[in-house]
């Protein structure tokens, strides 16, 4: 997959790396162990710790069976001691340079933030592909009128385009976390026991890290202290808490006696078992139970920041869940809402047949606001002008606009040409380009 690197205004690489999947795999994790080990070797090298020669042997010879790690595991009960004694096996006697002056937490959490990184760059990519979707809806349906709600009743008119500037808005937001977010999380600590470098040079860190493209953590124990951690899950959990939000305006805009947009009904898709009319919006519900799981993992993720003094591994058993969990949801997610908004079936008719419902109650604002212009006191307009809508409003023939014209207070105040210039939409959408020009689109 190809994969683009961002920093906080531009494109600056792209590169491919593998699935979301497969940084995840037990194949995948000893790998980045192996470049941390390693990168410690090289450094050791260049600093003169080590003979240059015995590294580029480790460096040639260096691999490992998964298999094997797992058969030596089931006897040490240790994964770390398992891989290097598998490593060793490969590497022969240039392997005891291998691991010098480390402890397992040195290779883990550093090899974990390569982890980390890489799916961030997938989800990055991800997250810039959910942009595309939602600006190229947001730029079709610039000017499709529909009625904006709030508390779930109808409000004022908005445009469907302008409903999905704010999303492209929030997704915009979240890239630049993301970003920041990838600084934050690329940490390593090449520091010993409890990070006090007893037993390594300050510089192996600086040399390793610089190597596997990282920075040295400030102050280590004998981790990197997990509020890195449990920040990158709740970063995730936001992202996906903005994901289901729009999952959820799907779902309602999709209701039946809505029905203004709809996920769309491939061939040969079926909605029921029993009843052969229906075409759910199963996607955007899948959207968002998967938002429900990963909330509960950033609660985990906070729980794990509270060792025992230098370390303990409570964390450990948490995070082999929590964070291949979190990175694979939180990219599913992202592909699927995108092809969600990209494919989305809009009904402009269905929008403007519930814009004018009860006569356009909906426009009850712009006559109060006439009213008063013209003379009338605020509180008087607000009394007639909300009889009017309340007479219309849940009535089989209710309609707001009959009411008002043949009011004989409004027609003292206001023409027929100045009572129907009320109920013109474009009066709502004057400004709505200031937005799209904020957004560049």
């Amino acid at each position: 997959m190809t994969v683009v690197f961002w920093d906080e205004t531009r494109v600056i690489e792209r590169y491919t790396l593998p699935e979301m999947g497969e940084l995840w795999t037990d194949t995948y994790k000893l790998q980045t162990w192996l470049r941390v080990e390693i990168a410690v070797c090289e450094a050791q090298a260049e600093l003169g710790y080590i003979p240059a020669e015995a590294a580029e042997e480790i460096k040639a010879k260096a691999s490992f069976d998964p298999q094997r790690v797992l058969e030596i595991e089931s006897e040490v009960r240790h994964d770390m001691i398992a891989f290097l004694t598998n490593v060793n096996e490969y590497v022969g006697d240039a392997g005891r340079y291998i691991h010098l002056g480390l402890t397992s937490s040195d290779v883990l959490d550093t090899a974990l933030a390569l982890q980390l990184v890489a799916s961030l760059n997938l989800i990055l990519e991800s997250t810039e592909q959910l942009t595309q979707a939602i600006r190229y809806q947001a730029q079709q349906h610039r000017y499709t009128v529909m009625v904006g709600r709030s508390h779930g009743i109808h409000a004022e008119p908005i445009t469907f385009g302008f409903k999905l500037a704010g999303w492209l808005a929030e997704v915009c937001r979240h890239r630049d976390r993301l970003v920041r977010l990838r600084n934050e999380i690329a940490v390593g600590k090449i520091s010993g026991a409890v990070g006090t470098y007893a037993n390594i040079d300050p510089q192996v860190e600086v040399i390793a890290c610089q190597k596997l493209g990282l920075k040295p953590d400030v102050a280590s124990t004998q981790v990197v202290s997990r509020d890195r951690h449990a920040e990158y899950i709740q970063q995730l959990a936001l992202l996906a808490a903005t994901i289901e939000r729009f999952a959820v305006e799907i779902r309602n805009l999709q209701r039946t006696d809505v029905l203004e947009v709809e996920e769309f009904f491939t061939q040969g898709q079926k909605g029921s078992s029993a009843m052969p009319h229906k075409r759910n919006p199963i996607r955007s519900e899948r959207l968002s139970g998967i938002a429900r799981i990963i909330r509960s993992h950033a609660v985990a993720a906070l729980e794990d920041v509270a060792l025992w003094h230098e370390r303990d591994i409570s964390h450990s058993s948490v995070e082999r869940v929590i964070l291949p969990d979190t990175c694979i949801y939180t990219h599913f997610m992202l592909s699927e809402i995108a092809e969600l908004v990209k494919n989305l079936l809009v009904y402009p008719e269905n929008m403007q047949r519930n814009l004018n419902v009860y006569g356009g109650v909906i426009f009850s604002q712009r006559v109060l606001l006439t009213l008063v212009e013209k003379g009338m006191s605020r509180e008087d307009a607000y009394s007639m002008v909300q009889s009017c809508a309340h007479q219309a409003w849940n009535q089989p023939e209710g309609n707001f606009y009959t009411l008002i014209s043949n009011d004989a207070l409004v027609k003292k105040y206001l023409s027929a040409q100045e009572i129907e210039a009320c109920f013109d939409p474009q009066n709502h959408l004057q400004h709505l380009d200031e937005v799209y020009q904020r957004l560049g689109i």
